[in-house]
């Protein structure tokens, strides 16, 4: 089965701490897809701003950086992901702090930034297939795709699969704040006024709240069968 765009694209959207990143990279490891984590651009964007002293309530300044920023994604042997590059240098553990993840979501919400980034996300569709990893990607950036998959979670689980996170990584981290900044960040990006986070028409909802991420993959493997989505 193929998409208008001529590859196959399973979208995966929902917020923050659901699984979908994770889920993304099974996917694009077992079909041998392409995989897009669109989360990375707006961070890439939010990292660049700060970088270029560009404010973060300054849209066309932040527009205008996202059309011409110098980034890419590389993918070494062993890898299950590409890694981000910011004029060239790997900022990977950057783009996963809280402070560029909540720039990310306030740049995010500017209709001039999307429109910058709406072609470079779309010219990673190509063969074999794409799993594309975000907030709109299955409403807005591929709405053709073939499989759009939308994961929920409740906030409370959310913020404690981030909490572990952080602590397996040797960094100090409370529960209460990180309740307020995921609640905060989702209520942005539910209300802003373009491509707001919300299930398309035809997405299959799934809430990870008390599933392992093998049931998920299973789950999203065997729909992706039934429709005829299978790698080369």
């Amino acid at each position: 089965m193929t998409d208008g765009g001529g590859a196959p694209v399973i979208a995966i959207d929902g917020p923050g701490g659901v699984g979908k990143g994770t889920l993304s990279r099974h996917l694009a490891r077992s079909l041998g897809f392409h995989l897009l984590d669109s989360g990375a651009l707006y961070r890439l964007v939010a990292l660049g701003a700060e970088e270029q002293s560009v404010a973060t309530d300054d849209a066309e300044g932040l527009a205008a950086l996202a059309e011409g920023l110098d980034v890419a994604f590389r993918l070494d042997a062993g890898d299950d992901l590409a890694r981000p590059l910011l004029h060239g240098r790997p900022v990977g553990e950057e783009l996963r702090s809280e402070r560029c993840g909540d720039s990310a979501s306030r740049i995010a919400a500017y209709p001039q930034v999307r429109a910058a980034l709406l072609a470079r996300q779309r010219a990673f569709r190509r063969p074999p297939g794409l799993v594309a990893d975000g907030r709109d990607m299955g409403s807005v950036v591929f709405p053709d795709a073939g499989l759009k998959i939308f994961l929920t979670a409740s906030v409370e689980e959310r913020a404690q699969r981030r909490l572990k996170q952080l602590i397996a990584k040797g960094i100090g981290a409370n529960l209460a704040p990180l309740l307020r900044e995921i609640s905060a960040r989702d209520k942005r990006d539910r209300e802003r006024s373009v491509a707001p986070m919300k299930p398309a028409s035809d997405a299959v909802v799934i809430d990870t709240t008390a599933l392992g991420i093998d049931e998920v993959f299973a789950q999203v493997m065997r729909i992706a069968r039934e429709r005829g989505i299978s790698g080369p």
